[in-house]
């Protein structure tokens, strides 16, 4: 058989599922238990009772298929992942298709989450093969781990079948394989080399306005988000044009960001009763979610909406960061202070079974004068909106409109509506509850603790100060290291898992973002280190980027760089930011250049990518603009800087306190007075005690 025929397969690619908890996968009450049971993470210990014979990633199982002279199959999901779960139920569970793996390979099962490395590399291996991406991820590579065929959800019939021929290519064309397989690690290494430009122009304001112009004409202008199915939320990219409409006056950036929050928090995509988002939308309206919560999602989207907040004073977006802090805190945070990683889709095998609900259900819940305005307000109808009578609560109209339609006042409507949502979270507990991945992962940790922190500035909610400072002393205590070296995972009391790039620096990011709520230099201090060692251990000095591995990580095919954003935004553009804000406060010029050669790198991409180099554009903006520092020192600091807080500014950083331990702080304190310097390209204006001339001066 030729080997690009064979390489002809129907794949699907798609997202989303979940797991139970270890406690479940005791030995003994199992017919089959592999190795996978002396792991931490849930999604593995789903498959540990698999009558497939799986290893954890590791050199046992590497050793095993080299001395057999078996390829590998590499089998990469993580636990909100559906159709991982549809996989496992389908074929992985099923003796006839264990056979045929057991025979024939040695198979190797990641949780994607805290092995992101190795999904980064075979997800690459997936898209040089021309197989697309997605997870589950199903990678066949040599004993050594290069891979040479990929796909993503595979039938049971299906994967059977390429298992089949996998196996019959790799005993009589095994020389066909091997050059295969060379061709895609080759392919690997080359993606991860960085060209470096020559010529390297001055960041500038009309540059940053050439950036804005991809997002002009591809948003959409009623629903929000991009013109396309599904919808992701993307809550970097609506940070970019809440920055451009700032520092631009642009109303257009302005319009399309409102657009999309509201639509959002009035959509199936956020959760009507309990609060928090969803990971995406599967159609145009963000009405049917893909109904998984992430941290990552949640933790950016209060970030996002409480700096909306901060231009618009909508009282929606405030309600929307209240409720999904709740949320965190009833479904995702544990006694520790750290943040679980997500929430299934699933529960009692089916879909989005805990968040919906049909006519009946609600009239037997609420009295004859509540239920009509909840059933309008929310949409709701006995054929359903969504599929088979059921309904997904969302919002379509104001509730001005609402509450003329019933002859109510809105405060009346507002009062029906808290209390229906306090009903319905009530008789939802009733119900099966979807399972929860209680894995803690660094960087997740890190985007949720910044929400916190951005909720406590736009609001000075002094509980949200406080369970940001807890997680914030959690993950110093239990994920860093003496020589501020980093764990990725923590699970049952203990990490487990080399940090990456994205861990260090998304970490560094909350961190600073901690000094400037707080004035203590210690979060600071403790982001310079990390900073400093990701400097040492991280680096490609050639082209000042940051490899996703460290120099230690031994057990990687290649160390591969990440440049664009998507959900998350890259290290490497959250790593600039870093040395940026770093370079400012510490007068670090090294810093400051490393920063700059960076954004050199992609500068060209920002303009022709929008929300996929979206953190880069922020970064953009603040060269081309300049950034005041902003040094408040004197008794009355922190109460001037949270005054200050209250407004949104963009390319602002705040330092001060009662110390002088910054260069910028150097000899600036004034007896018995607390004073704001505001200050810009080394050059201070006179200080003043009154907070508007300072705004004066930053606006």
């Amino acid at each position: 058989m030729n080997f690009r025929v064979f390489l002809v397969a129907i794949v699907i690619s798609v997202v989303a599922c979940g797991q139970p908890t270890k406690s479940k996968y005791m030995k003994d009450s199992h017919k089959y238990t592999n190795e996978l049971i002396n792991e931490s993470s849930p999604y593995l210990l789903e498959h540990a009772h698999n009558p497939v014979e799986w290893y954890p990633w590791g050199e046992k199982a590497l050793e095993k298929a080299e001395k057999e002279n078996k390829p590998l199959i590499i089998s990469i999901g993580y636990a909100a992942c559906h159709w991982c779960h549809v996989m496992e139920k389908e074929s992985f569970v099923d003796t006839q298709v264990a056979k045929v793996m057991n025979d024939n390979f040695i198979c190797i099962k990641i949780d994607r989450e805290e092995r992101t490395d190795l999904d980064n590399i075979y997800m690459s291996a997936s898209q040089i093969l021309g197989r697309g991406g997605g997870w589950p991820l199903n990678v066949f590579a040599l004993p050594d781990g290069r891979p040479f065929y990929a796909g993503t959800y595979f039938p049971k019939d299906q994967w059977i079948h390429v298992m089949n021929e996998v196996a019959k290519m790799y005993k009589e064309q095994p020389q066909a394989i091997v050059e295969q397989a060379e061709a895609v690690t080759k392919g690997l290494r080359t993606i991860s080399i960085i060209k470096v430009p020559e010529n390297k122009s001055e960041f500038s304001k009309q540059h940053y306005d050439k950036i804005f112009d991809f997002w002009r004409g591809n948003t959409d202008e009623k629903l929000g988000g991009f013109n396309r199915a599904p919808k992701f939320p993307m809550p970097v990219g609506w940070d970019f044009l809440l920055q451009y409409h700032k520092l631009t006056g642009n109303k257009e950036a302005m319009s399309a960001t409102s657009t999309v929050l509201d639509k959002m928090a009035e959509g199936g995509i956020y959760d009507q009763v309990g609060g928090g988002f969803a990971r995406y939308s599967v159609d145009k309206e963000w009405l049917v979610p893909h109904f998984e919560k992430m941290l990552y999602d949640n933790g950016q989207l209060v970030s996002l909406y409480a700096d909306a907040y901060k231009l618009t004073q909508k009282p929606l977006y405030k309600t929307v960061v209240e409720e999904t802090l709740e949320f965190v805190e009833r479904e995702l945070m544990d006694n520790s202070g750290g943040f679980y990683s997500s929430l299934n889709a699933d529960s009692e095998g089916e879909e989005g079974k805990f968040y919906v609900w049909t006519k009946q259900e609600l009239t037997d819940i609420f009295d004859e004068k509540a239920l009509p305005i909840i059933l309008d307000y929310y949409n709701v109808t006995k054929e359903g909106n969504w599929e088979h009578g059921i309904n997904i609560l969302h919002v379509k109209e104001s509730q001005s409109i609402v509450a003329k339609r019933h002859s109510i006042s809105e405060a009346e409507l507002q009062d029906i509506i808290t209390n229906a949502k306090n009903t319905l979270l009530a008789e939802r507990k009733k119900r099966i509850r979807p399972s929860t991945d209680d894995k803690i992962l660094t960087s997740w940790n890190a985007m949720m603790l910044k929400g916190y922190i951005k909720a406590y500035q736009s609001f000075g909610n002094e509980h949200y100060l406080q369970v940001a400072l807890k997680n914030a002393r959690f993950l110093e205590e239990e994920m860093i290291k003496e020589d501020h070296s980093l764990w990725r995972n923590y699970k049952d009391g203990k990490p487990a898992i080399m940090a990456f790039s994205e861990d260090y620096a998304l970490l560094a990011d909350a961190y600073i973002e901690l000094y400037q709520t707080t004035f203590n230099i210690h979060w600071l201090e403790l982001s310079k280190r990390l900073i400093d060692y990701s400097i040492e251990h991280f680096q490609d000095t050639s082209s000042q980027m940051f490899y996703y591995t460290s120099d230690e990580a031994k057990d990687v095919l290649v160390r591969s760089i990440d440049l664009s954003d998507n959900v998350i935004p890259s290290a490497n553009s959250v790593m600039a930011h870093n040395l940026y804000k770093l370079g400012l406060y510490y007068d670090n010029s090294t810093h400051l250049n490393i920063c700059k050669d960076m954004l050199h790198v992609v500068e060209q991409d920002l303009k022709k990518n929008g929300p996929y180099y979206a953190n880069w554009s922020l970064l953009y903006g603040l060269l081309a603009n300049g950034v005041y520092e902003v040094a408040i020192v004197g008794e009355s600091a922190k109460e001037k800087l949270g005054t200050l807080h209250k407004s949104y500014y963009p390319n602002v950083l705040y330092l001060g306190g009662k110390q002088e331990n910054l260069p910028l702080l150097q000899s600036k304190a004034q007896e018995g007075k607390t004073v704001i310097y505001v200050c810009k390209d080394k050059s201070c204006k006179l200080p003043t005690e009154s907070i508007d001339t300072a705004t004066g001066l930053i606006d």
